[in-house]
């Protein structure tokens, strides 16, 4: 997919977006693969690569949830920004935590949102140390291409507050689903709908699980990451 393709795909999807968000993808993709020529941030290299596959499937998020102004959105796990940066972007008014627990990608970050000159809190660290001081304070958590749902329910769903939701980006989650059904009641999640769509061009299945948080998850949760592999719930 190039330049061109890409926004002839946000016109035939009614995707808002002006001329400054396409400077600002502009600069984040340039600047993405400066960044990748020293510091291994992500396995596509392409231009074709990263606009389909980072930067729609991205904003494939847009389309189908709806984000309103000033909620607060926390991105686990975001590596070089995805979902993330993209939100922040397209809708620069949601007050926007990204948390990696990598360094190097963290670093990267703050490079980057001082080049687009976008407000967004960045935290290195690990979700069950962060937890301490925003459980059940956003109104919506989602990560993208971060482990498997069941270890990432239990590390996402007690940011969430009553009424928000836990929306992770998946593959073909079918049997993730299966095993996870537990872990997210006893978390207090419900699982309202599973949203699936393709990727254009690949046709590669694509799905947002939407889960709705109704009761507050126990304070025993997460537990140490260790203990989440070892004894999943």
């Amino acid at each position: 997919m190039n330049k061109e393709t890409f926004i002839n795909y946000l016109n035939d999807n009614n995707i808002n977006y002006n001329e400054d968000i396409i400077n600002k993808l502009d600069i984040y993709l340039n600047f993405l693969m400066e960044y990748n020529t020293h510091t291994n941030l992500t396995a596509l290299k392409t231009k074709e690569d990263i606009y389909l596959k980072h930067f729609i499937d991205s904003i494939l998020f847009i389309k189908y949830i709806d984000i309103k102004d000033n909620q607060n959105i926390l991105d686990i796990g975001t590596g070089a920004g995805f979902p993330g940066i993209i939100l922040k972007i397209f809708k620069p008014s949601i007050n926007l935590t990204v948390l990696d627990s990598n360094n190097k990608k963290t670093t990267f970050i703050k490079e980057l949102t001082n080049k687009l000159n976008i407000d967004v809190e960045i935290i290195n660290d690990r979700a069950e140390n962060y937890i301490i001081n925003k459980r059940e304070y956003f109104d919506i958590v989602t990560s993208r291409a971060v482990s498997n749902l069941n270890t990432l329910s239990e590390l996402s769903i007690p940011f969430v507050k009553i009424n928000g939701y836990f929306l992770p980006m998946k593959g073909d989650v079918e049997e993730e689903l299966s095993k996870s059904t537990n872990a997210i009641k006893v978390l207090g999640g419900n699982i309202e709908k599973v949203i699936d769509y393709k990727l254009p061009i690949e046709e590669s299945k694509r799905s947002i699980v939407v889960i709705k948080k109704i009761k507050s998850s126990d304070s025993i949760y997460p537990r140490n990451y260790d203990k989440i592999i070892k004894k999943p719930l």
